[in-house]
């Protein structure tokens, strides 16, 4: 099969496959797509090598606008506050519309990408490649002082975390808004630096004195 002819089957073949995950609300193995489609098992694993394989077809296609929006906001010119937030709540508002619209369907989404975590691993490291380089220009201007760029990226990610996990939106949707993350990210770029401010400077607790 020309390799052109292949990636276009694999991205029909990984479309069909969403859908058919939206309709059944389950996982659909090869030999399940293979009935689907009338073929044989043989005919789908010359485009798929194995389940991972299509599970990572899937993944790219659902994450596709992710990414996109990335790459976008990445090259954008704007100041890095503007830009860090931007990279937050835009895949947010994707993931919560997908949630809103279809929630049955969203979940088994997340349950299946929780189950083969390693096959989406990429898009995470991906991720967090991009985050690297807006935590670069904060820190060009002035920004996360003292803090080593892996120690920034581990920092803003567990402060946002609730914007970026998508099952977060099975059980705190309605805690969740734009005005929130803002407020998030404009606390990070005002505070986060490598300076110690006291927090862990008393070992022991004690009453005040009466």
């Amino acid at each position: 099969m020309p390799p052109q002819t292949r990636d276009s089957e694999r991205k029909r073949l990984a479309q069909r496959t969403l859908d058919l995950v939206r309709e059944r609300g389950a996982e659909v193995p090869l030999t399940t797509l293979a009935a689907e489609e009338g073929i044989s098992r043989h005919r789908v694993e010359e485009i798929f090598e194995d389940e991972d394989d299509l599970t990572e077809a899937v993944a790219e296609i659902w994450l596709d606008p992710h990414v996109s929006i990335m790459e976008e906001v990445v090259a954008a010119d704007l100041p890095p506050n503007r830009k860090m937030y931007e990279f937050f709540v835009r895949r947010f508002r994707v993931n919560r519309e997908r949630y809103r619209a279809d929630p049955g369907f969203f979940a088994v989404v997340c349950e299946l990408g929780a189950a083969r975590f390693e096959r989406v691993r990429s898009f995470v490291d991906l991720a967090d490649h991009y985050l690297c380089e807006i935590i670069v220009q904060a820190q060009a201007d002035g920004f996360f002082a003292g803090l080593e760029i892996d120690e920034a990226l581990s920092l803003i990610n567990q402060m946002v975390n609730n914007y970026t996990l998508p099952d977060t939106l099975l059980h705190i949707d309605a805690k969740l808004s734009e005005e929130k993350l803002a407020r998030i990210i404009d606390t990070i770029f005002i505070g986060l630096s490598g300076e110690e401010g006291g927090a862990r400077g008393v070992n022991t607790l004690r009453l005040a004195d009466s």
